[in-house]
């Protein structure tokens, strides 16, 4: 596990924050993808979400409750995706866990469909191969 006093997560200026509970913390991704991309992440150093009592991830799950309630009121999304890279073989570059709330937008993609699944573009279109197959 990285060092704690290296880690840009467990260094953040409390200004940074959105808001905040006892277990963890919102702030605004410094790369957004999206306007209002979020991040929620837990005071504690840990990389990953499987490393948190359940009822520590219900607080994290609780913080991103609110997060989307304020995303409602100021960016009003027609949508969100919702991740976590979990390990480095899964994109995580901060060793720190933390869940990204993305609101997304009609029209910010042409054909939205498949969501996360565009990781991976040779697998993320699997509903054209059955309207083909329906097809005569």
């Amino acid at each position: 596990m990285a060092d704690p006093n290296r880690c840009t997560f467990c260094n953040l200026p409390e200004s940074r924050f959105v808001f905040s509970n006892e277990y963890g913390f919102v702030i605004r991704d410094a790369y957004p993808i999206s306007p209002g991309h979020t991040l929620v992440i837990p005071r504690r150093h840990v990389g990953s979400l499987f490393e948190l009592p359940l009822s520590e991830q219900a607080e994290l799950l609780a913080l991103l409750d609110k997060a989307r309630t304020e995303l409602e009121g100021s960016c009003r999304p027609d949508g969100y995706n919702i991740g976590i890279n979990d390990g480095p073989a899964a994109g995580q570059t901060v060793p720190h866990l933390h869940i990204h709330l993305i609101p997304r937008y009609r029209g910010d993609k042409a054909d939205p469909r498949g969501g996360v699944r565009w990781l991976f573009p040779e697998k993320a279109d699997y509903w054209t191969p059955l309207r083909d197959a329906s097809e005569p």
